[in-house]
């Protein structure tokens, strides 16, 4: 699962698999290695792979409608999607972006069509979830001319083609300089117009991700013992999560280094009196969790627990703010707002980033909760809510949990943390 996290990790890989083999083996009088026990809190993780149900063909089929009617009311004609989460969410396709266009477009009346090298025809077919045409082309042929032919067979060569965000700089150029008809524009009010509103199978989906990701949480911190680093700690969140029989991980933070909303890639040791972050989650069915908590390893100082309770009121104010109608910015607001009373403003002096983001497919996805963004929320929508106070040189304190917007206002996926001495509640 790839995250906003993944580069600070990489680095540290090396050291990370020394410390999963050295908590799960050692090392017998024979040479060999021998199992070593888990700790009992994950060790008692049940796999809950069976509780993910799939999304159905049908609802892919609504979403196709929901973008056409999107595409009719933005006068566009049509839009074009390359790998990544929004092709897998209109299609089930997974497919990554290389050096060769491979492209989805869906114009807003007609057939839909792929175009792709021809060798990879029969994978994407296999793949396929409903039947559509395919212009595939030679490692020789000019890609992008197919594109063209398949706008103009569907009836979309003229007026504006919505390019999808995360389509790779050179596909969108090249398929713009092939097609001078059509004016390329932003598709991003089609997809995330789609993509922002949660159906009942997703917000059920993104239920079970956040029930895992706090219930292997709560795992680790009862394995926790001092003496521990970050990566061996963040070790144990992952073996919780293949436990639970899904691909998730955790960032560990520890006294200073939690200061750094994202962290850092040194060895960080918890001693008693330890402050810790972790952040991150899982993935269900291609939905994510993005969970923070902050905890001391035995009695947190005075400043600590002050710190704490003003980020818990933080967190709190933002989410009794966002309601249907009200602007995204207003919630960040919010949350700001009792930070800076509480002798940790102005503005982003020690609440660095932005209040929350849409959540979904992506950790990070359309809309955001930031300064400036005046879309107004809506029943439906995802998003964290995660004020932090990062002291520099001392400690940070972070606590996020997800939320969906209902009608008469938002609610938790997770319920809030308690204290750093408890931080998951009862």
């Amino acid at each position: 699962m790839a995250t906003r996290r993944t580069f600070l990790l990489t680095a540290a890989a090396a050291s990370v698999t020394g410390a999963a083999a050295s908590a799960q083996t050692r090392e017998g009088r024979g040479g060999g290695a021998e199992p070593q026990k888990l700790p009992p809190a994950i060790e008692a993780l049940k796999n809950r792979r069976a509780e993910a149900q799939p999304i159905t063909q049908a609802e892919r089929d609504a979403r196709i409608e929901r973008a056409r009617a999107l595409m009719r009311e933005q006068k566009i004609s049509a839009i074009t999607i390359a790998g990544g989460t929004t092709l897998e969410y209109f299609t089930g396709i997974r497919w990554g972006n290389s050096e060769r266009l491979f492209a989805f477009v869906l114009p807003a009346s007609g057939s839909a069509f792929y175009v792709c090298p021809a060798f990879e025809e029969d994978r994407v077919r296999e793949r396929m979830k409903q039947d559509s045409r395919i212009y595939t082309w030679q490692e020789d042929d000019d890609p992008y001319a197919k594109v063209v032919i398949g706008l103009r067979e569907a009836g979309a060569a003229t007026g504006k083609l919505g390019i999808e965000e995360k389509m790779p700089f050179v596909f969108a150029n090249s398929i713009a300089k092939a097609a001078p008809g059509l004016e390329v524009t932003s598709g991003t009010g089609i997809t995330a117009g789609c993509r922002s509103i949660k159906s009942a199978a997703e917000l059920k989906l993104m239920q079970l991700a956040n029930d895992i990701t706090l219930q292997v949480y709560e795992a680790a911190w009862k394995s926790l013992q001092p003496g521990m680093n970050n990566r061996q700690f963040a070790q144990l969140i992952s073996t919780g999560f293949q436990r639970a029989g899904f691909q998730g991980e955790a960032s560990c933070q520890v006294d200073a280094a939690a200061a750094l909303p994202h962290g850092s890639q040194q060895p960080q040791t918890i001693k008693e009196g330890s402050l810790v972050l972790i952040d991150d989650g899982c993935l269900v069915e291609g939905y994510q969790s993005d969970i923070s908590r902050t905890f001391v390893l035995g009695k947190p100082a005075d400043k600590m627990k002050r710190v704490f309770d003003i980020v818990q009121h933080a967190q709190t104010a933002a989410r009794e703010t966002a309601k249907p109608g009200v602007a995204c910015e207003m919630v960040d607001a919010a949350a700001r707002k009792v930070i800076t009373d509480g002798g940790f403003g102005p503005g982003y002096e020690h609440f660095t980033h932005r209040v929350g983001h849409g959540i979904g497919m992506e950790m990070h996805e359309w809309p955001y909760l930031v300064k400036g963004n005046k879309l107004p929320l809506a029943a439906n929508m995802t998003f964290s809510d995660e004020p932090g106070i990062y002291i520099t040189g001392e400690f940070g304190v972070r606590l996020e949990d997800d939320m969906y917007i209902t009608q008469d206002g938002a609610r938790w996926f997770t319920p809030q943390s308690p204290s750093l001495e408890t931080p998951f509640a009862r």
